[in-house]
């Protein structure tokens, strides 16, 4: 486990830093799961252009946006290095959509959960196993859900650490970054999309909308697919 004056020291550092201290401190069982967002691509960026050792990995949903799957291309030519591809398991999402239909998961919370839990948490579990430390790129200001996580926590139903490097940063940071540096990013963004997930349950938010509006727009929710839940 780590101590508090580890922690302190990866919560200090800059972006850079903190990313290399992890790494060091868990070679090779640091894995990032990118979606592919303005926040991952930051992250990304970081990460292969330092040669950090951190193994990054997206999942296809199978509902993607054409668009993102564009970026994942331009991403891997930019940098020409791997962004491994997680799948959902076949198996389970044919049983889902036969017994809940291709799009069931807009009739309730609960079954679009279901349909989050069968296309990104089975693939995203699979892509974890034999990772000490899983990277996000989740932001405090994207949502109440979020505003109290900390940089990086130890998650016991995971067995590892959750690291949230860019949890202080802000949206106008995280822009500066991807103008100054230019990173790749999903065209979407420029069209007023800011939280881009499956293409049935995304779409642009209007002036004044909190960041996840556009995700899962016909329910009250948390705006949550079940990947990053708190105790709260």
């Amino acid at each position: 486990m780590l101590d508090q004056l580890t922690i302190q020291q990866i919560e200090q550092g800059s972006l850079q830093e903190a990313l290399t201290l992890v790494a060091d401190l868990f070679p090779g069982e640091v894995a990032f799961s990118s979606s592919l967002g303005q926040e991952d691509q930051v992250l990304t960026d970081v990460i292969f252009k330092n040669d950090i050792n951190i193994r990054i990995f997206t999942i296809d949903t199978g509902r993607l946006f054409n668009e993102t799957y564009e970026l994942l291309d331009r991403t891997v030519a930019r940098y020409k290095k791997p962004i491994a591809v997680f799948f959902p398991p076949a198996a389970e999402t044919e049983t889902w959509v036969a017994a809940n239909g291709i799009n069931g998961f807009y009739e309730s919370v609960d079954l679009r959960k279901g349909c989050c839990h069968v296309r990104k948490v089975l693939p995203l579990n699979r892509a974890l196993q034999g990772a000490k430390v899983w990277v996000t790129g989740l932001r405090a200001d994207q949502s109440d859900n979020r505003k109290d996580m900390p940089v990086i926590e130890w998650m016991p139903e995971k067995q590892l650490y959750k690291f949230n490097p860019l949890i202080r940063w802000t949206y106008e940071e995280m822009i500066t970054y991807i103008n100054d540096n230019n990173v790749p990013y999903n065209r979407l963004h420029d069209k007023g999309f800011v939280s881009i997930g499956c293409a049935p349950c995304t779409r642009a938010i209007e002036p004044g909308e909190e960041p996840r509006a556009g995700r899962w727009w016909w329910e009250a929710s948390h705006k949550e697919c079940g990947l990053h839940v708190t105790a709260r």
